[in-house]
């Protein structure tokens, strides 16, 4: 094993790099679809770096190692630098095929390309989102494509299921038709007031209701977090999850059909002392602890060896 500092730059250090992989974990370093401030598209490295942090042993809750599950590292997507709709298109050619794709944001925007590529294998999936907004605006302040909108393409060309989809820690301001349209499609939304009031156990217990037994996305957009415990944000929007409600919610969601993931939104550069980007690695090690108890893939070896398709 590497020493912390020492470990190689990839997510949890991985040496695996081939598509094939079981499960994927690609960076998507765009951020022009941002409202606010930029800086998205440096999160993919600061959470890769963070990562480190996640290496010392098993989960302490359900005993699973996460670094033992079949994973690469692909790297970096292309995007088309300057050029909202020609990225989207070629992040949902570059997430084509992948088995099990962790997509490491890039702000919110870039979730709409990876549900089509996913919606093509499995048809409208549900969807798990943790954020400050429902991010179903028609447009991006008169952009088609933005952060603020991609559930609203989502829902209307059907890669997810509006019934199946929930929402959690939703607190920005927004405009009542936006949330009527939302609910009226069926979106279950729970404020954060509402993670405050009723605790980890009562939310996950709503999210398993609403989501079932198919097959489900998680989005996380780290501003779900209270500014708190992820200042390094684009939109940050106080009264929000802390870090440890979000840990709860997540250790109860065990034995969902996952079907992929994102955490979307670290702008390091307003980050303080990494807390940030450790905070969106850690929501990926949840998930892939879940992953890891389901023991639907096979054990390798840890991350911090090099795998045998290591290239």
């Amino acid at each position: 094993m590497h020493p912390t500092f020492a470990t190689p730059p990839s997510f949890f250090g991985l040496a695996r790099r081939d598509r094939e992989a079981p499960i994927c974990v690609a960076g998507v370093p765009f951020d022009i679809g941002t409202s606010n401030r930029p800086g998205a598209r440096f999160g993919p490295f600061a959470i890769r770096h963070a990562s480190r942090m996640l290496l010392d042993g098993e989960h302490p809750a359900s005993w699973s190692d996460p670094t033992r599950l079949p994973l690469a590292d692909i790297g970096d997507f292309r995007i088309a630098l300057g050029d909202v709709q020609a990225s989207l298109r070629l992040i949902d050619r570059q997430a084509d095929g992948l088995s099990h794709l962790i997509t490491l944001g890039g702000d919110h925007s870039v979730t709409l390309p990876l549900l089509r590529a996913l919606s093509r294998r499995l048809g409208p999936v549900g969807l798990i989102h943790f954020d400050a907004h429902v991010d179903t605006w028609p447009d991006s302040f008169g952009q088609t494509y933005g952060h603020g909108s991609p559930f609203f393409h989502a829902i209307n060309e059907k890669l997810i299921d509006p019934r199946r989809t929930i929402q959690v820690g939703i607190r920005s301001p927004m405009q009542r038709g936006v949330y009527d349209w939302t609910v009226g499609k069926g979106v279950t939304i729970v404020p954060a007031m509402a993670v405050h009031e009723e605790g980890p156990a009562a939310v996950a217990a709503r999210i398993r209701a609403v989501v079932g037994d198919g097959p489900v996305y998680l989005s996380f957009d780290i501003d779900a977090l209270d500014p708190a415990f992820a200042p390094g944000t684009g939109t940050p929007e106080v009264g929000g999850l802390a870090s440890w409600q979000a840990q709860a919610i997540l250790r109860r969601l065990s034995g969902l059909a996952f079907a992929g993931m994102d955490v979307v939104e670290v702008a390091p550069a307003y980050d303080v002392a990494e807390v940030t980007a450790l905070a969106a690695a850690t929501v990926v090690w949840e998930y892939l602890a879940l992953l890891a108890q389901a023991r639907q893939w096979p054990e390798g070896p840890a991350s911090g060896e090099p795998a045998a398709t290591a290239r």
